[in-house]
């Protein structure tokens, strides 16, 4: 039972989110698409039950307009997910470097928008609980 629960658990663990990746100016090698998924991952994190309905748009290609600097690397990043869009953009040296950085602000914005929530119920609950208090004493 114990190793079925475990299968069980990988699976859930699995990306489910519908992944849009788009390419300017680059040829996505396996490699690549490898890494980015591996990051992509850690987005389900913060998603949790509503994996299956979040779209998550990547772009990613050389950056236009920097070409004196030789190769320069454009990652971004929309998700839409329970009725917010959070959006990342990152121009980095290589393109790994790009993706991991566009990654850290997308997390960055679904735990702010998290505490907000969060927040937002507690407060809830406290008004609830004033009122009921409030209400016994008359």
């Amino acid at each position: 039972a114990i190793l079925c629960a475990w299968a069980w658990y990988n699976r859930i663990q699995e990306i489910a989110m519908n992944i849009r990746v788009k390419t300017s100016n680059y040829k996505l090698t396996p490699e690549s698409a490898d890494y980015l998924n591996q990051r992509l991952k850690a987005l389900a994190k913060f998603i949790g039950k509503d994996e299956d309905i979040a779209r998550c748009e990547v772009e990613i290609g050389r950056a236009q307009g920097h070409s004196e600097h030789g190769n320069v690397w454009r990652a971004e990043i929309n998700l839409i997910h329970a009725g917010i869009t959070l959006r990342a953009e990152a121009v980095e040296e290589s393109v790994n470097a790009a993706i991991d950085e566009v990654k850290d602000d997308i997390i960055r914005q679904l735990k702010r928008e998290r505490r907000l929530h969060i927040r937002l119920a507690r407060k809830g609950g406290a008004w609830l609980k004033r009122t009921m208090r409030f209400e016994n004493e008359k």
